[in-house]
């Protein structure tokens, strides 16, 4: 027997008084008032709104587990973990929001000056995952942690060599978030485009995607020469004005792509050779996605600086981290007697206590449930899922993933490799949610290649989730491509 949610009965409730007399007021029942009120004052995410003129918005009032329910009952499957790779752990984790309860009411926020229970014991437990780093600075979101690891390097730019090893490299298609600092370090056209102009001080290098191949290379040869191109940049720069370079392990919103074999490697090679920080965003990564704590962590990278947000806490409270190196905090009290010396930056939010208290508990449910494990083994079910589709359908040119952060890109042709039409991959994604199963693609990312389907399901996914989503894309790629 289907178990019924509790918004569900809600609802149920809501219909049966639909007609009784109304004060005006918002009651707990009353969805269409608040159909009403977001119509009426939000201004959502990455969305056009004047379709809503004349419908309504989508509104998710309740999740349980990988489940997710709209405001007019209809669950839905999340194969996207909240839209943005982020609820690691699922839906309805009463044990987080217990923990979070409790410190809220015991200490809820004091500047990151002074330290915090819940700040001190959340750090030793992720250094304990991290060989090599050990010192986290607390902020609240992916964006402001990529901020502050560039302000860090700036400083450093400063403090040693007289401001001139300043420059940030980043990878074309990769992303870091959506100030106008981690902008100027966006790989994504598209996104960047109209909020120009951009910080100075940041150069581009070439992406690594070799189903999008640069040179007339395979495997190892063009994972080592993509890598290679980075020091053709710093070269081209001059190695005494580049300071860091900004990767993400498994490049997200740019197309879910893998690297290559030899690419990391080489390029650690490159950043030790020109004394050039390495810094990891794992805000997708991070926390398990890919089946290891961290993404860099399949690759064998030694890293100077790491930061992460989305699945730190998944989605139960809001926290950012930037982890770093000894050897980087020890450039910032090495003259105590100079009062510049030292990261002169705050976070008002990475104060807050919630944070920590609800990534304590993340992490043990991570462990005690071995998610890391069930997310390599469900990853291996989902990717051979997909290549599965790409025997049945021309469509999908090519399938990559890691642990449960998967994509398939979509072409029209698969010896020209030309993109699937945006709006036809959209279509699929709208195909997929009225099947009742949410899963996204690239969007407002890259001129004319917006065409890869996104898949990323908590890492409690069992075999059924993923066999229902795929089984949905199946049906979609089907109707929309027929």
């Amino acid at each position: 027997m289907k178990v019924v949610s509790e918004f569900m009965v809600k609802l149920i409730i809501f219909t049966l008084c639909k007609g009784n007399e109304m004060d005006g007021g918002i009651r707990e029942n009353d969805i269409s008032r608040i159909v009403e009120l977001d119509r009426a004052h939000i201004w959502h995410h990455l969305i056009q709104h004047k379709p809503f003129e004349t419908s309504e918005p989508r509104i998710i009032v309740e999740g349980k587990g990988i489940k997710v329910w709209d405001q007019n009952g209809k669950e839905h499957i999340d194969g996207v973990s909240g839209g943005v790779w982020t609820v690691n752990v699922g839906y309805g984790r009463e044990s987080i929001a217990n923990a979070v309860r409790e410190q809220l009411i015991k200490l809820n926020f004091f500047a990151g000056a002074a330290g915090s229970i819940p700040g001190a014991k959340f750090a030793e437990k992720l250094i304990d995952k991290m060989p090599g780093m050990s010192r986290v600075y607390y902020c609240n979101s992916g964006s402001e942690a990529n901020e502050k690891a560039f302000k860090m390097v700036r400083q450093i730019a400063h403090k040693r060599f007289g401001g001139k090893k300043h420059k940030i490299l980043y990878r074309e298609r990769d992303y870091h978030g959506t100030t106008i600092g981690t902008l100027s370090a966006g790989g994504q056209d598209e996104r960047n485009a109209q909020y120009g102009p951009f910080a100075p001080g940041f150069v581009r290098v070439p992406h690594c995607l070799e189903y999008r191949a640069q040179w007339h290379l395979n495997g190892e040869a063009y994972g080592k020469r993509a890598a290679d191109s980075i020091e053709e940049v710093i070269l081209a720069e001059g190695p005494d004005t580049v300071g860091a370079i900004c990767l993400e392990p498994v490049t997200a919103g740019g197309g879910v792509i893998t690297p290559p074999s030899g690419y990391w490697e080489r390029v650690q090679e490159i950043c030790k050779k020109y004394d050039i920080l390495l810094h990891m965003d794992e805000v997708v990564c991070g926390i398990g996605r890919t089946g290891t704590w961290f993404g860099y962590q399949n690759y064998g990278v030694k890293p100077d600086m790491v930061t992460m947000a989305k699945g730190v806490a998944s989605g139960y409270a809001a926290i950012a981290c930037l982890v770093t190196t000894e050897n980087v905090f020890d450039m910032f009290k090495d003259d105590h007697t100079d009062p510049m010396n030292y990261f002169r930056d705050i976070s008002t939010f990475g104060g807050c206590t919630a944070g920590p208290a609800a990534a304590i508990e993340n992490m043990r449910i991570i462990e005690e449930e071995d998610l890391l494990q069930n997310t390599l083994d469900m990853g291996e079910r989902m990717m051979s899922n997909l290549n599965n589709l790409s025997e049945k359908h021309a469509v999908i040119g090519d399938v990559r993933g890691a642990g449960l952060f998967c994509g398939a890109e979509l072409v029209q042709d698969r010896k020209t490799k030309d993109p699937a039409e945006e709006k036809m991959v959209q279509a699929v994604v709208a195909d997929c949610m009225a099947q009742g199963v949410v899963i996204g693609a690239t969007n407002r990312s890259l001129p004319g290649l917006n065409n890869t389907l996104c898949f990323s399901p908590a890492l409690i996914a069992t075999t059924d989730d993923i066999d229902n989503i795929t089984h949905a894309v199946d049906k979609a790629l089907g109707r929309v491509f027929s």
